[in-house]
């Protein structure tokens, strides 16, 4: 049974997933960091957040397609059309967990409830994406693109 005729697999979408997760988990905790240290407001520390979760979805994906030989602005475009789709989803996911908890973006980097709340919002991100990378692997999208190119 070839993978390429049945979709994706399970274990190929939670990878894509999973590699996303930690360019996006990155980006999370460090605009978190970020945006608390400097005393920002919740909105602005979310924008931050997204901002360096896309930052860090990309360059994760580019580390690994660039390595492929192909050129920086190509390797961008593989990525755009990689993760664009999943980092959306985790991120919206993955901020509407963090700030529908009450008081977890108030709680500050000290806090238990802070950590708890966004490995939570990961988590559930992680489960919520899996499906969507799958299907769009399964089509030939996400991050079928990627692995186009990392068997030449």
């Amino acid at each position: 049974m070839n993978e390429h005729q049945h979709g994706a697999s399970w274990s190929t979408a939670a990878q894509a997933t999973l590699h996303c997760l930690t360019g996006c988990a990155i980006g999370e905790v460090l605009g978190m960091v970020i945006g608390t240290a400097l005393g920002l407001h919740n909105a602005a520390t979310v924008v931050l957040s997204i901002a360096l979760a896309f930052v860090f979805g990309y360059a994760l994906t580019m580390r690994g397609v660039l390595k492929s030989g192909l050129a920086f602005a190509a390797a961008f475009k593989v990525a755009l059309a990689a993760d664009t789709v999943s980092i959306a989803v985790m991120e919206v996911i993955d901020n509407t967990v963090v700030v529908a908890i009450p008081g977890a973006m108030d709680a500050g980097l000290s806090s238990g409830l802070f950590w708890l709340s966004l490995a939570l919002s990961l988590a559930i991100a992680f489960v919520v994406t899996v499906p969507v990378n799958k299907w769009m692997i399964g089509r030939g999208r996400g991050h079928a693109v990627v692995h186009a190119h990392h068997h030449h």
